[in-house]
């Protein structure tokens, strides 16, 4: 197996939104001929059907006009010569110009409509810069006998040899018609040119029109298949974009410590904490006259949890054991922001039991409660 052979089998991750959008800035994009060259006959029907009707009579008007007065045109010498034949080039140009906007109209708008069916839409100066490669005779050789190459070589010979035979059946239909015509005039025969112009370029038109989407398809599921990336370029990847591993956890250990840090010093002023018992530990507080409603100064799962556990025991927090409470609140609670309405009930007669035995009050505590300090 060559080199680029166990590249290519090597590369079976699917390309991160980094490598295809930085393919998509070098011009690297999916793209298809085939919808351009549909959109092309689709101009040539629009013109045929539409535009040449409303356009042939005054552009055949402007041109029987210069046929008509090309002897009546006087031509002076020196300047007024060259003013002379500017003004009748300008009315030449003018007139053509006019009966052919709508031609030139219906060009860039089916050009843009090609351009638009592919999808993105990319102007990249990587694509016109000049290399070496490009001009090289080797590489230019296996550009010519690549795959690619090869298959579009035989989609363009099989187009031929359908397009070729459309043409000629509806031509050969067409004589025949025009055959059995009594009376037949030379008027007569743009009327059978352009109605066996629009048969033919329609049926060409739905034909490739299938081609296109199964080509459009297949070019961006191609393109996707050559941007897949190795292990290993996945894992250079994220060196690039993340950092080295042993800075990212440096970081990450440093946040951990920032976060044991703050913790340390809210768990001390909760007013109470509740676990599952082991689990979770959710430290709240709760200052009469200062808070609206219990607030979430910490909250933790399982090594966590026993740190929040034993910080409360330092500082002679009440421990409620409420499994339920606990686990929920943990799930929904936000550090420093008030707990969600739906738990004000339950987590005040907690807050009522502990102020109770603040003053000495000795009572049972809520139900599904129970008061763990030492554990």
């Amino acid at each position: 197996m060559s080199e680029s052979d166990e590249d290519k089998a090597s590369k079976t991750e699917e390309p991160t939104e980094r490598k295809l959008r930085q393919a998509r800035e070098k011009g690297d994009v999916a793209s298809s001929r085939e919808a351009g060259n549909m959109m092309s006959v689709m101009a040539l029907f629009t013109i045929v059907a539409f535009v040449l009707p409303v356009a042939g009579a005054p552009l055949i008007g402007v041109l029987r006009g210069i046929f008509e007065t090309a002897g009546q045109v006087t031509i002076g010498e020196g300047g007024q010569g060259i003013r002379d034949i500017g003004g009748v080039t300008w009315a030449l140009s003018r007139g053509i110009g006019v009966t052919m906007a709508p031609v030139l109209a219906v060009l860039i708008v089916c050009a843009l409509v090609g351009v638009l069916l592919q999808g993105d839409i990319v102007v990249a100066g990587e694509r016109i810069k000049p290399k070496l490669s490009k001009i090289s005779p080797l590489a230019g050789m296996k550009r010519l006998f690549s795959a690619n190459n090869l298959v579009e070589f035989v989609k363009s010979v099989v187009k031929v040899l359908v397009v070729g035979a459309i043409a000629l059946t509806i031509t050969y239909q067409a004589i025949s018609e025009i055959a059995q015509v009594q009376g037949l005039v030379p008027e007569m025969m743009p009327g059978f040119a352009r109605r066996a112009a629009m048969q033919i370029l329609l049926i060409v038109a739905v034909i490739l029109a299938f081609i296109t989407v199964a080509d459009i398809i297949w070019k961006r599921f191609d393109w996707r298949r050559k941007q897949r990336m190795s292990f290993r370029d996945v894992k250079d990847e994220m060196k690039e974009t993340e950092g080295d591993p042993h800075i990212k956890g440096k970081r990450q250990q440093i946040q951990r410590e920032k976060s044991r840090q703050r913790m340390a010093q809210a768990v001390p002023r909760a007013t109470v904490v509740l676990t599952n018992p082991t689990h979770y530990a959710v430290a709240l507080r709760y200052e009469g006259g200062a808070d609206d409603a219990p607030i979430c100064v910490a909250k933790g799962a399982d090594l966590m949890a026993a740190q929040i556990r034993r910080l409360a025991r330092e500082a002679d927090v009440p421990i409620i054991e409420n499994k339920p409470l606990a686990r929920a609140l943990y799930d929904v609670a936000e550090i420093d922001r008030e707990i969600p309405v739906e738990h004000w009930e339950a987590v005040a007669a907690i807050i009522g039991y502990v102020l109770d035995l603040g003053r000495n009050i000795r009572r049972a505590p809520p139900k599904g409660s129970s008061l763990r300090y030492g554990d």
